[in-house]
């Protein structure tokens, strides 16, 4: 097993011990597509959206995939699923997204996300997905992962249906404040915790840790990461996770956080601390 990065054994050897967690985003940093217009070919055949939709669901995909998600996009794309769900029955949904997870979104995890999680559960650090997708969606893709916890984008319901409206948005500075809310619910340190994200519009969250982690990052996050000397993890191998280890609860396997997974390149070969650049 790969030892620790330089920064954490060093915070481990001069600060109080603490519990650690690793933050992943989902989209585009442990699975290679935007994870709920994944589901648009299942919802399409179920009749919750038409073939227009699907198609308007495809491009934005697309756009989604070649250009990044920044502030403006993100916040249409929240703007359209929130318009396209309003009225859906909850329990169909989830009925939806459990039945056909492993054909939709099985083959489209990272490899190389799956190594780095392994590596977080063998030093004992709980894993915690943060996505700006609905929590319908992130629960049972944080589940398959073998993650310890998730917290998703929430919306309103009432009589059993989708109103349209949002509860909670879990994207930009709300991403880093969940963060900080299961720090102070769990005890971590955040000093000593890792965030793994692919956007610049989750800036805050890799602030709010002491050791943030890019990955596939946006042009604007790789600037930011090269400035300040962070990591910039390179994801490019999408695997089924039933070839890939036997069940989710294996994924403790032996591999060491320090160990750079298969298919990384890093930018930045020591990680600095919180408010340096």
């Amino acid at each position: 097993m790969g030892p620790l990065p330089d920064t954490a054994a060093a915070a481990s050897a001069t600060e109080p011990a603490g519990r650690i967690a690793a933050f992943f985003d989902l989209d585009k940093t442990v699975i290679a597509s935007s994870s709920a217009l994944a589901f648009s070919r299942p919802l399409l055949r179920q009749g919750l959206i038409n073939r227009r939709a699907a198609l308007k669901s495809a491009y934005a995909q697309l756009m989604f995939s070649l250009s990044g998600a920044d502030a403006a996009k993100t916040e249409r794309l929240r703007e359209q699923i929130s318009a396209l769900c309003a009225g859906w029955d909850v329990a169909q949904v989830s009925a939806i997204v459990h039945e056909t997870l492993h054909d939709v979104v099985d083959p489209l995890i990272y490899a190389e996300a799956v190594e780095m999680i392994a590596g977080h559960k063998a030093e004992g650090h709980d894993v915690i997905v943060l996505s700006a997708t609905g929590a319908e969606v992130v629960e049972p893709i944080a589940e398959l992962l073998g993650a310890d916890m998730c917290v998703g984008t929430r919306m309103e319901i009432s009589d059993g249906r989708y109103t349209g409206e949002v509860e909670f948005y879990c994207y930009g500075e709300e991403k880093a404040t969940a963060a900080r809310r299961l720090a102070e619910t769990h005890g971590y340190d955040l000093d000593r915790c890792y965030a793994y994200t692919d956007s610049s519009t989750d800036l805050p969250l890799l602030e709010a840790v002491g050791i943030p982690c890019t990955v596939n990052p946006d042009k604007a996050l790789r600037r930011t990461a090269i400035a300040r000397e962070w990591p910039v993890l390179l994801f490019t191998k999408p695997v089924s996770m039933r070839t890939r280890i036997p069940s989710a609860t294996t994924v403790a396997l032996g591999v060491g956080v320090g160990a750079v997974a298969a298919g990384a390149t890093w930018y930045g070969f020591r990680h600095r601390r919180k408010g340096t650049s």
